[in-house]
């Protein structure tokens, strides 16, 4: 299956401004989901869809047909995710590519992805038959929908029912919450003016994986994930 991976990065960002070109650990966002997509064996073709030129040159310093510029009428806050990968797959396709029968996005908020997420992902997709496959991870304990409550004044109320003594992980129903991660779907969900088809397929990612970065506070927690490693792989050595 020819696969289209896609790494969505404007340059506009409210609540984390240039989010995009940000460093971590030296590097820019962009450029670990970059990585990641050039190291996955299932992408046939990666492109970075930005109408940042800042961007845009660093995809062109991996590999200047990396870099595509995203019209600025899809380019808005309001844009819908669909339009820029119709717009990828147009614009490589009349240039004599493809035609590629999925598109997967990678998004570059999401910097602890690995080359192998997104292989599995896509594999899940293909072998499942279904219209789209999404990284997913197992909702916390904490946050489970179940132990959630309202507030009436300060009297603390069951938001949707009562816990009826169910305290521990074991005996709620184990969820899963979309990660944000990677979203790959076949042409025809995409042409049909979604992301997510009908038949969706849930690709389990590990919560040490799954941090999105959507403000100041992800950045730090992510970088201090990522020096904690490298501390860990040190004191082995």
């Amino acid at each position: 299956m020819k696969v289209l991976g896609i790494i969505p990065a404007r340059g506009g960002s409210k609540r984390l401004p240039r989010k995009n070109v940000r460093r971590l650990c030296g590097k820019p966002l962009v450029a670990w989901a970059i990585e990641a997509s050039l190291g996955a064996q299932r992408l046939t073709r990666v492109v970075v869809s930005s109408d940042d030129d800042e961007v845009l040159a660093i995809a062109a310093g991996y590999d200047r047909r990396l870099a595509l510029r995203r019209p600025a009428e899809i380019s808005h806050d309001t844009a819908l995710a669909y339009t820029f990968v119709l717009h990828a797959l147009a614009t490589l396709e009349a240039a004599g590519e493809g035609p590629y029968e999925a598109a997967a996005i990678v998004q570059p908020s999401s910097p602890l992805t690995t080359s192998a997420d997104i292989d599995a992902t896509v594999e899940l997709l293909e072998k499942s038959g279904a219209d789209t496959a999404v990284s997913v991870m197992a909702v916390d304990h904490a946050t489970h929908p179940l132990k959630l409550k309202r507030m009436d004044g300060d009297r603390l109320l069951p938001y949707l029912e009562e816990e009826q003594g169910r305290m521990a992980a074991h005996e709620l129903p184990r969820l899963f919450v979309r990660n944000c991660a990677v979203y790959a779907s076949r042409r025809q969900v995409y042409q049909g003016h979604k992301v997510i088809g009908d038949d969706c397929r849930g690709y389990l990612m590990p919560r040490e994986r799954s941090v999105d970065i959507n403000e100041e506070i992800d950045l730090a927690f992510v970088e201090f994930l990522l020096n904690r490693g490298r501390s860990a792989e040190r004191s082995i050595l």
